[in-house]
Parts: structure tokens; C-alpha cells; sequence
């Protein structure tokens, strides 16, 4: 058993001890358990403390649940027997009391405020959050962060306690306590008193400001986030000058900012429609340049045809020549490699409607023949716009799909006119 130093001391951060074991975990680390330690070891929401034992530097803190021993994992091995210094990373340390302190302070608050109680507690690198079991509104939020930090500007004392289960049971915890044994209670004055085995400030003034940062709904109730003294200080900073930066590039002021926003949110919702529009006339005006140039492989009438347009560009373009009379449209872009193949809509819809041309109900059988993909080469058959697709990506990589009618892919390792020859290749059936 480890002697916790930092439940008498949450400020101490320089201590002597002696090397009670030294071994190594299962991945490899070397790890030392000391007689005495001012480590916390990440537990209760509240991640462990980092520092030096020496010459080491730890790495990580852990409790071993079997004899309460706390395990410094090192970056390098050290002998048991040893006496060592421990010096503790000072600002790690006062960031994870401010945080922790002010969640004791905050959750306390919701409880007076709004009869929120907190279900659960993570301290997080950036913000930090409580899971509170109601679903709040802002100004529900607001007038409980105004409380608890009426109680931080108000100084209040905060002391440490120990009770037994069943002392604590008669006591106005704010929670019920997960475990039984003695327990150390972290008292509030007048506000707040919880179990609780982490680091806190010895008054209220040292958590230095509670912000709330946002609020989601999350299983029902409302996950709250916050952070403390310094962190508070980062976050009003980035907020300051996330906003000064957008009012100068809107140049409105502070309080126009989220209209002006909204109104640059209409003007590009109608200048995405205008452009669809113009990109769906536009592609109607080449379709018609590009039906016009089909020619003949294989007995189909085909385009194949390089063309600097994004994904719906391309998709826009094939559909519209497709419909004007060519049996296989193929257009492809060489930034971004794209390709995108589409069949003659005018041809199927007929073919669907009265069958084959050629067929006769008197004189036509159907043969069958072993399944050995598709024939690109036989213009009696429906073109296949996605077995195209799937062959130029056996040749040339990419990823793509789609559907017989029309089929793209992208990130195709050749250049367009590689591209096109290709496709006339398979088109032929060679």
C-alpha cells in the first residue's frame, strides 16, 4: 500500500520517497511503487499527474486495486531500495485542480439551480464535461453558471473530511458513493460536499472562473461543458479572436455576426441553385455538340470524350448526351481523374417498349452459353455502363460502382486519352 500524499496536500508537487518494487508491465514498461507519492493516478474522471522520479520520467500513474499500490510507469527502468526525488509537472497539476474543483462548484450549482444532478464527470486535454440527468435550456445553464461562480468569487473554504459508510450516510452528500470503507469527503463550504479522492484547491478563489463552453442533449438529459481558471482564460481568448477575425472579414460588428453569417448562408444556398442551373443548360448546350460526334464501334454509336469537370459535371454531361441518341457515352477529367459512363436512354426506352429491332416472334430462339462476363462487343444487347466502369478499373485502379444505366469511378492511375482508348478496346470486344 502506497501512502497518498496528495490527499493531505493537493499543492505539493517536490517530494522524497524510496522505492518499495520495481518490475515491468505486461507491454513492457518498466513501472516502480513507492512508499510515499504526491502521483495521482488517473481515477474518478481526473486524468494522473506526469513528472520525474529522478532521472525517469513518468509516464503514467495507475492503482493496482489488489493492495492500493500506485504504479509510476517510467521511461526507464530504476532499482528498488532507492531513495528518489519526485517533482511533479506543476502546471498539469494546477490545470487538473482548477478543473476538477470547479466541477465539484458547477455541479453543485445545478443541483441549487435547476435540481440537475450529475451523472457523470471527464475531465478532458481542452474542455471538460458533466453528464447532468435533466434537459436544461440556455438560460437554465446560464443562471447555474452565474451561481457557481458567485460561489468561486466568494472565496469559500474547502476542506477534507473522513466518514465511514455509515457516517456518510446520515450526511447530505450530493452523491451517493460507489464504494464503501472510510471515505474522504471533499466539503464546500456551505455548498458542496462530496466523496471524492482527487486533487482540489483549499478555497474557491483558486479555481479562478467557471465558463461553460456548450451543451448538447445526450441519453436524455444534457451534456455540459466547462473549463476553469487558466483553460477558462484559452478559451475566452480563442472565442475573442475567432469573433474579431470574423467581423473583420464580414466587417459588421460583434453583435451582427451571426446574421451576417446566415445572410452569406441564403446568398450561397441561391448562388449553389443559380450555378446547378446554369451547369444543367450549359451541360444540355455540349450534349448536343457531343451526341453529334458519336461514331461507330462495334456497331454501337459511342462518345468518348475528355472534359475538365468535377463528378456531378460529368454525371450532368453523359446524362444529357445520352439521352440525344448515342448508345454509350464515356466522358472523362483528368483533374480530378474521373470517369463516368453512361448508356443511350433514347434506344433503351424503345428496346424496353417493343423489344429487340430484329427480333420476330416467329423465327427467334434464345441460346444459352456459359457466363463469361460481359459482351461488350454485341450491339443486340443492352449496354452495361457499370461493367464498363468495374474493366477500366481492372486496368487502371480506382474505386467506383453504379448501375448498368450509369456508372463512375475515380482516382484512376492514366490520363484521359489512355482512358478512351481503352474503353474503345473493351467496346470492340479485344
Amino acid at each position: 500500500m502506497t501512502t497518498r500524499l496528495y490527499y493531505s496536500d493537493s499543492s505539493l508537487c517536490l517530494f522524497h520517497a524510496t522505492i518499495a518494487e520495481a518490475g515491468t508491465l505486461p507491454d513492457g514498461r518498466a513501472f516502480v511503487v513507492l512508499d510515499r507519492t504526491a502521483f495521482y493516478p488517473t481515477s474518478g474522471g481526473q486524468p494522473h499527474d506526469i513528472g520525474r522520479l529522478g532521472d525517469a520520467a513518468v509516464l503514467d500513474v495507475l492503482d493496482r486495486d489488489e493492495d492500493a499500490a500506485v504504479l509510476h510507469v517510467l521511461d526507464r527502468a530504476l532499482a528498488p531500495g532507492v531513495d528518489v526525488t519526485g517533482e511533479i509537472d506543476q502546471a498539469r497539476r494546477l490545470d487538473h485542480i482548477q478543473q476538477h474543483s470547479g466541477q465539484h462548484v458547477l455541479s453543485a450549482a445545478f443541483v441549487h439551480a435547476c435540481a440537475a444532478p450529475t451523472v457523470s464527470f471527464h475531465l478532458g486535454a481542452d474542455v471538460s464535461t458533466i453528464d447532468l440527468t435533466a434537459t436544461l435550456e440556455a438560460e437554465a445553464i446560464a443562471r447555474a453558471e452565474n451561481e457557481a461562480n458567485r460561489i468561486v468569487h466568494e472565496n469559500r473554504p474547502v476542506g477534507v473530511r473522513y466518514a465511514s459508510a455509515e457516517e456518510a450516510a446520515a450526511l447530505p452528500l450530493r452523491k451517493e458513493p460507489k464504494r464503501g470503507g472510510t471515505l474522504r469527503l471533499v466539503d464546500i463550504e456551505n455548498w458542496d460536499l462530496s466523496a471524492c479522492g482527487g486533487t482540489h484547491v483549499s478555497r474557491t478563489g483558486s479555481i479562478g472562473g467557471i465558463v461553460v463552453t456548450g451543451w448538447e442533449r445526450y441519453k436524455g438529459g444534457t451534456r455540459v461543458g466547462f473549463a476553469c481558471g487558466l483553460r477558462a482564460v484559452r478559451h475566452h481568448r480563442i472565442m475573442r479572436d475567432v469573433v474579431a477575425d470574423a467581423t473583420r472579414a464580414l466587417s459588421v460588428q460583434r453583435g451582427e455576426v451571426v446574421e451576417a453569417v446566415r445572410r452569406l448562408q441564403a446568398e450561397s444556398r441561391d448562388a449553389r441553385q443559380q450555378a446547378r442551373t446554369l451547369g444543367e443548360s450549359l451541360a444540355k448546350y455540349e450534349a448536343q455538340e457531343l451526341a453529334a460526334s458519336a461514331e461507330d464501334v462495334a456497331g454501337r454509336r459511342v462518345v468518348i470524350r475528355a472534359v475538365e469537370r468535377d463528378a456531378n459535371g460529368l454525371k450532368l454531361l453523359a446524362q444529357a448526351a445520352s439521352a440525344l441518341g448515342p448508345d454509350v457515352v464515356l466522358v472523362s477529367s483528368a483533374r480530378p481523374a474521373l470517369v463516368v459512363a453512361s448508356r443511350g436512354t433514347v434506344g433503351l426506352k424503345a428496346e424496353l417498349k417493343f423489344g429487340p429491332m430484329t427480333e420476330t416472334a416467329s423465327t427467334t430462339t434464345q441460346t444459352t452459353s456459359p457466363d463469361v462476363g460481359p459482351n461488350f462487343s454485341s450491339a443486340s444487347s443492352p449496354f452495361d455502363a457499370k461493367s464498363l466502369v468495374a474493366a477500366l478499373i481492372a486496368r487502371f485502379g480506382g474505386k467506383g460502382g453504379g448501375r448498368p444505366e450509369i456508372a463512375q469511378a475515380g482516382g484512376l492511375d492514366g490520363n484521359p486519352a489512355e482512358i478512351g482508348a481503352a474503353s474503345a478496346e473493351i467496346l470492340k470486344g479485344d
